[in-house]
Parts: structure tokens; C-alpha cells; sequence
């Protein structure tokens, strides 16, 4: 630290100097080297001549807000707390204690005051107190410069703005020359009032009126204006909450000097010092997603944010703007709806529960997410708070995802659909049924299965169709609809209706190979299944998920949002039958779902192997929607145990969870989207085509000139299944005797071998009643053509499944999923 004689010689060069440069400022003129003598005004020359003309102001970092669909705040994000408000907006008495106490000539003098500024050094210079001699105009200037490189987070930058050195002040000058050409002096005073530091993390006028008031700065008081006013020259050792004792005498100083120059009168000067702070009126402004009413909602925003590269190349970029540019973000998250989603979760599932409980709510065609809840809505580190988004990705904050259950038939139903199975594709689906060395298809080729029993958990024996399938979540029917649709088609399906796993790998090459994929074996994120089942909604137009509606600038210049990449994935057709099969399911184990009101709807249970999570998913035209209750595999609850069954549980909520997805999840479901669909149409389905009832009709092979095993062979080869039909004839018993029906018939149709069982017995004859006429017409078909004749009318045994096609997949024994 310089001696006091060093300081003083200091002042008195920066006097000399500062004395013909602005002089020589003012007159427009550049100094030459030549002109001047001595290190220190060489160096004040040097420095003059490299300095450009202006300085370029960026607007001062200001809040950025994310509101929901009404406008209502969800979350605010800043590096300064500051909201700028225009110099009318500011009250006049504010305005006059700010100039009174930094700079009570702003309005006579230039961008120099010759007189301030000499008389702050002279005085220096004798040892009184130290004096500032710099205008409001060139502390606006520091302030700018401070603003600029803590903008660019370079804080060398932020501390060379305020050196107390000879070139700083030189620079200062030609700026504030430059900026007085530019601007008004009440436009500087509202940047000036918009830019200063009133301590305790307020930037600006209005930020420090709402902080320690509790007002507004066009409603500031004069003990409130002259308290603000105050603090600009020492923000930190004066602001009232943490010095308030220097903060009143500091207020003292201000009220005294506008009196002096006769802003005040005395009377007013006496009241307002009697006027206490009172520490009730602080509010704290908060920042950040944690604040949030939903911080899940608001973190899949930031995260959204910080992957669009429409706010800076990097994601520090991204992170700057977000916290200093005073961007305004709209969602298309209803609060009335969330809200209501998140009473639907709250009400099921306990925060401090082993289960996880959550739903997530997106708008077919456009991907925008309309409600997002969890059972853990607390973002925090606390007993029953998460810092995880339980709805998302890994990559957007959320966790290890979920088995989805049997809402992954949707998915062989849309590929088997695409591929030309007819809605009325019928298979004997008996339980249990061992499904070991049965041949898949994979995206490489056939492949033959490991260990693989699967069950039902309603018994279906007899022979069904998809309608009656996908009601009861008929596993063992869905197993041989995913063979011979092809596990590589149905894979490819979940993917492009936007299906993701939660580790982010490819659900393809993942799970090709696994049969048990029709199912629901793969951990997936509900928010992607939300939006898969919306591409059903949508007709078969996916969008991925997105948050963000539109992001305007502080200046309103529109950003570019996160693209929802709509595209058409599945042909209308395909999308209209899985939406009259699942409006189906509505009537049989999605009723408990049911949404009241009368919407148009369908859906899909699932339950995993051991109840480990139970899932509905459903949708109307107009949104589209998941919910699930899962155990945490974290949870002490849980530790130790092999199977992590959620069947049984009576959680903190007074719920008994029965491990049923229509049951458990579909309350959860039925109640949120209530709530998002109240008051928007009820619009219809589109009844499905010609096509998709009948599937895409092919032609048989001719079997008229071969044996029983030939033709089974054949038909097999050829895409269909097989039954055995015994009819009586009077061929001997055994004889095959054609297939039924012959021609062409839908891909994937049973066709049945129709086998002799010999002649009908010969009945003997009744007695005739009077007046009328008795006896039983006997019916039979002769020989072995492929036609189908009569056969259907004759008496005939149950058909047995006799198909030659085998199932396959990894060792993975099943048992009943819905």
C-alpha cells in the first residue's frame, strides 16, 4: 500500500492530466504524443489515442422467466436479480435523491464536470476525506464496462472496471464524452437507475423496491428512495437487512443533501428520518428450478434449454443467456392441469412410499407436453425429495426407467397390422403354453427360442381374435401374433412410434432377439410411451416430446424452439385399427380408466412379471397419456427381497394397491386427464378401413393332390396357420379330405385340413305325430378338393392346434401379464 505523499502526488498528476484531456475531449481533438510532458501524461496520451470513438452497451443481464400456458410464473433464472422498468415508471422523488446524492449537477454540466472533478481532487490532494469526482454519467460507463465482462463471465474483465488507476479514469472520460453524444440525460438516468447494485443480490431500482419494500419503484416513498439511493456507493457495507444500522445513517447523509440543495424541505427531511426500516416488507426473490411449484416440469425446461443451440454454441453460452438475457419461455403446461395431475399422483401415491407413482400427459400431433407429475414432487435431498425426473430420459434428468407390461402389445398389434394381419386374426391361445424352440424372426433372420412358457392371467383357451386379445391382455395370443408379425418388425414399430429405453440405446438391436418384448421386458421412460401411444392419437404422425412452445428475447426478437420433429410414421390405416382394438380394451380390463365425461377413448393395461409395475396408457384424439406405480428398487422396503411385488401394498395414502394397471395406474390416468381435456371437444375415432378388418388377402397354395402333412407344410410356408377339422364323410375315417376355405384368405388366417371321422351314424326312424311330417335331414361332403362345400354345417369335434410354426426367444419363462 502507497504511502499518503505517494497518493497525493498521484492526485495531483491524475489532476494535471485529467485537466487538459478533458479539455482537449470536449474540443473533439486526439493528443499527440508531442503535446504533453512527463511518464504519467505520455501514458494518459497513449491511452487516449487507442480508444475507439463509442463503446458498444449490451442490455444489463436481466431475469428470464418460464411461464406456463396462462402466463402464470412456473420459474425465474438469473445471474442478476433485475427487471428494467423505463424512467416513467420510476417515482420522481427516486429519481431526484439519486442525482442529489452522486451527481446534483447531471443536468447542468457536460459528460465532464470540470468543477466537481477538481474540486474532489484538490481535496484529496490536502488530505480531506476522498472524494469521488466522476459523474452519473461516467459511473453509468463503469457500470457498463462491469456488466460487459461479467457477461462473458470474465471476471479479470470485471475487476479491471473498477482499478483505481489513471488509464481507467481516462477511459471513463472519452466514454462518457462519446455516451452524452448518444444519449439523453434522462435516458442515462434510466440506465443508470437500471444498472447500479443496491446490495443483497438487487440489481436496479425495481428489483431493490420489491426486495427490501415490498413495492414498486414507481411507488417509492422518500425515505425509501433516499434509503435506495444511498446504497449505490457502498452496496455491501450499507444495505439495510444485512448493516441496518449503516443503512439508516447513510439514508441520513442523502435526506440531508437533497435539503441542502432544496429537493426537501426541512419538515420533510425530520419525517422521513423518523420513519424505521421495517424488516417484515423483505422478500426474497427465488431463483432456479428447485424454487419451482413443479421443479420437474421446470428442469425438463432447463434441460430442453440447455440443448438448443438457438441460444449459443455452447452450453456455457446457454447458460449465460438464460441467466442474463431476460428471455421470456412459454410451455403449454396448464396449471389448472398440473395441478390436477399432480392431486391425481399425491392422492394415490405417498412421497415417503416405497413405490414410485407419476404420469405424463402430451398433445398428439404436436408433441407438446401438457402435464408431467410425480409421487416425489419435492426437488431435494430430504427423506421423500429426489433430484430425479421420474417421467424422463437419463439425458433429461430422469432415472433408470421402467418395464412397461403388456402396453407393449400395442406395438406387435400396430406391426402385425402394417404387415397385413386382419384385426380378425384369430390363434387358440390356451395357458400355459410352451413356447421353447419356436422359431422368431429377428432383423438378421430366423433364430429358435431358449426356455420360454408363458401364461395368461385370465384363462383364454378357446380360439380368439385381436379385438378379444387385446381386451384381456391375452399374452400366449400375443406371442404367436408377435412371431409371425416378425420381432424385428415389432422392435422397429416401438421405435418409430417413439418408444426410448432409459439408458438411451437402440430398443432395436436391444431386444430383437427377445420374444418376451411383446410383453413389456424393456425399461423405458413414461414420457417416450406417452408419446408413442400419441402417435396413435395423431393417426400416425409421431412427434417427440417437447416442452417449450416459443422463447422471445428481451428485445421480443423470437427464438427457435426445440423442433417436436413431427413426421408420419404409420400409415392412417394401420393407426385407425389399433384405435378401434384398443377402444375395445376400454370395455374389459381398462375399464377402471375409464375417463368420465364421455370421450371417445382407448387404452392399454400393463402389469409386470411379479407386479413390479403396474401402467395404463391411453389416449383420446386430443391427448395422450401414461401413468404407473412402481416399486423403488432403492427403497429399504425392497432390499433384500427377490421379487419386488407392488401387489398388496397399503401405502401412506390409505390406498391397497391390487397390482392391476386399469385398477391402480387408470386412477391416476382417469383423473389427470379429466383434467386436461375439460373443456375440449370430444372428437371421434376414424373407424378402420376394409383392409385392416379383413387384412391383405393372399392366395392359397394348391393342396388338391397332397397328403395331410404336404398341405400343412405348405400352408405353414406359406404364412398361415393351421387346425385340424374332423367332418364326417363317407370317405374312410382319416382321409384328408381339402382345406376350408380354399382360394385366397387374409394373411395369417387359420385355414383349416378338414379330416374324415367316417359316415354319420344312421339314426333310426321316429314316430310321425298326425298331422305332420318327421325325420332329421342328414348331411356330409365327399372327396378330397380343396373346397370347402358344406363342411362348416357338419358336425365336428373342437379344433386342435396342429400349426407346424414354433416361437422362440431367450430363455424367459412368463407368467400372466395385463
Amino acid at each position: 500500500m502507497g504511502s499518503p505523499k505517494s497518493g497525493k502526488l498521484y492526485s495531483l498528476a491524475m489532476f494535471g492530466v485529467v485537466s487538459i484531456l478533458a479539455g482537449l475531449l470536449m474540443a473533439g481533438f486526439v493528443v499527440p504524443f508531442a503535446a504533453m510532458t512527463g511518464a504519467t501524461a505520455r501514458a494518459g496520451a497513449d491511452s487516449l489515442e487507442n480508444l475507439p470513438a463509442d463503446m458498444s452497451i449490451d442490455p444489463p443481464a436481466q431475469k428470464s422467466r418460464i411461464l406456463m400456458a396462462d402466463g402464470s410464473l412456473l420459474a425465474t433464472f438469473y445471474a442478476e436479480n433485475r427487471e428494467y422498468v423505463s424512467l416513467d415508471k420510476i417515482s420522481p422523488i427516486m429519481q431526484k435523491a439519486q442525482v442529489a446524492i452522486e451527481d446534483n449537477r447531471f443536468f447542468e454540466h457536460g459528460p465532464i464536470d470540470f468543477r466537481g472533478t477538481s474540486r474532489a481532487l484538490l481535496s484529496n490532494v490536502a488530505g480531506s476525506s476522498t472524494q469521488g469526482g466522476s459523474t452519473l454519467t461516467q459511473q453509468y460507463v463503469k457500470q457498463v464496462r462491469i456488466e460487459a465482462a461479467a457477461a462473458k463471465g470474465d471476471q479479470a474483465g470485471v475487476n479491471e472496471a473498477q482499478e483505481q488507476t489513471l488509464s481507467r479514469k481516462i477511459q471513463e472520460l472519452r466514454y462518457a464524452v462519446a455516451m452524452e453524444k448518444k444519449y439523453s440525460k434522462k435516458e442515462i438516468l434510466e440506465r443508470y437507475l437500471n444498472i447500479a447494485y443496491y446490495g443483497d443480490g438487487a440489481y436496479g431500482v425495481q428489483a431493490a423496491a420489491k426486495h427490501y419494500f415490498g413495492t414498486t419503484a414507481d411507488k417509492l416513498s422518500l425515505p425509501q428512495a433516499s434509503m435506495l439511493a444511498g446504497l449505490v456507493q457502498n452496496p455491501t457495507a450499507t444495505d439495510p437487512v444485512n448493516n441496518p444500522d449503516a443503512a439508516i445513517t447513510r439514508r441520513g447523509v442523502v435526506l440531508a443533501r437533497m435539503k441542502q440543495l432544496g429537493v426537501i424541505t426541512a419538515a420533510e427531511e425530520l419525517a422521513a428520518k423518523k420513519v424505521a426500516f421495517d424488516p417484515s416488507k423483505v422478500t426474497t426473490s427465488r431463483k432456479g428450478c428447485i424454487a419451482s411449484k413443479y421443479p420437474f416440469v421446470c428442469d425438463y425446461v432447463r434441460h430442453s434449454l440447455m440443448a438448443n443451440p438457438a441460444l449459443g454454441k455452447t452450453r456455457d453460452d446457454r447458460e449465460r443467456l438464460l441467466e442474463r438475457g431476460g428471455l421470456t419461455i412459454r410451455t403449454l403446461i396448464d396449471p389448472k392441469a398440473q395441478a390436477s395431475a399432480q392431486s391425481a399422483v399425491s392422492s394415490m401415491v405417498g412421497a415417503v412410499d416405497p413405490v414410485i407413482g407419476g404420469t405424463a400427459i402430451v398433445q398428439p400431433g404436436t408433441g407438446l407436453i401438457l402435464a408431467m407429475a410425480q409421487s416425489r414432487p419435492v426437488m431435494g435431498s430430504s427423506t421423500g425429495q429426489t433430484y430425479y425426473n421420474y417421467m424422463a430420459s437419463q439425458d433429461m434428468g430422469g432415472a433408470e426407467g421402467y418395464q412397461a407390461g403388456s402396453t407393449f402389445k400395442t406395438f406387435t398389434m400396430a406391426a402385425a397390422l402394417e404387415k397385413g394381419y386382419s384385426i380378425r386374426t384369430r390363434y387358440t391361445a390356451s395357458s400355459p403354453m410352451d413356447f421353447t424352440g419356436d422359431t422368431f424372426t429377428s432383423c438378421r433372420g430366423s433364430f429358435k427360442a431358449g426356455d420360454f412358457e408363458v401364461s395368461n392371467s385370465v384363462g383364454h383357451s378357446t380360439n380368439i381374435d385381436l379385438y378379444e386379445a387385446a381386451a384381456y391382455s391375452v399374452n400366449t395370443y400375443f406371442i404367436q401374433l408377435e412371431r409371425d408379425a416378425g420381432l424385428c418388425n415389432v422392435t422397429k414399430m416401438a421405435q418409430k412410434a417413439g418408444v426410448e429405453l432409459s439408458n438411451g440405446k437402440d430398443i432395436v438391436k436391444e431386444y430383437q432377439y427377445i420374444p418376451s418384448f411383446t410383453l413389456g421386458t424393456a425399461e423405458v421412460t413414461p414420457l417416450s410411451m406417452a408419446a408413442a401411444y400419441a402417435t396413435f392419437a395423431a393417426r400416425g404422425v409421431h412427434c417427440d416430446p417437447v416442452i417449450i412452445k416459443s422463447i422471445n428475447t428481451a428485445e421480443g426478437t423470437a427464438l427457435q424452439v426445440p423442433s417436436a420433429s413431427c413426421k408420419r410414421v404409420v400409415s392412417q390405416s394401420v393407426a385407425d385399427g389399433v384405435n378401434s382394438v384398443l377402444q375395445g380394451v376400454m370395455n374389459g380390463t381398462g375399464a377402471p380408466a375409464t375417463i368420465p365425461g364421455g370421450y371417445p377413448q382407448a387404452g392399454k393395461t400393463g402389469t409386470t412379471d411379479s407386479n413390479e409395475a403396474v401402467w395404463f396408457a391411453g389416449y383420446t384424439p386430443n391427448a395422450a397419456g401414461v401413468a404407473l406405480i412402481a416399486a423403488d428398487k432403492s427403497s429399504p422396503y425392497f432390499r433384500g427381497r427377490t421379487e419386488k411385488s407392488v401387489k398388496g401394498l397399503s401405502l401412506s395414502t390409505g390406498e391397497y394397491l391390487q397390482g392391476s394397471g386399469g385398477g391402480d395406474a387408470g386412477q391416476i390416468y382417469r383423473k389427470a386427464m379429466a383434467a386436461v381435456l375439460a373443456g375440449k371437444p370430444k372428437t371421434s375415432f376414424t373407424d378402420p378401413t376394409s383392409s385392416i378388418i379383413n387384412g391383405k388377402q393372399i392366395s392359397l397354395p394348391d393342396t388338391s393332390n397332397m397328403s395331410y402333412d404336404e398341405a400343412q407344410a405348405a400352408l405353414n410356408k406359406a404364412g398361415f396357420a393351421t387346425q385340424t377339422w374332423r367332418v364326417t364323410s363317407d370317405t374312410p375315417e382319416g382321409t384328408f379330405l381339402g382345406v376350408s376355405p380354399s382360394g385366397k384368405a387374409s394373411l395369417g388366417a387359420t385355414i383349416y385340413l378338414r379330416i374324415s371321422k367316417g359316415p354319420a351314424p344312421i339314426l333310426p326312424p321316429q314316430t310321425q305325430s298326425t298331422g305332420g311330417s318327421g325325420g332329421q335331414s342328414q348331411g356330409g361332403s365327399q372327396g378330397g378338393s380343396s373346397s370347402a362345400t358344406s363342411s362348416r354345417s357338419t358336425q365336428q369335434s373342437q379344433p386342435s392346434q396342429s400349426s407346424s410354426r414354433a416361437t422362440s426367444g431367450p430363455s424367459a419363462a412368463s407368467s400372466g401379464r395385463r
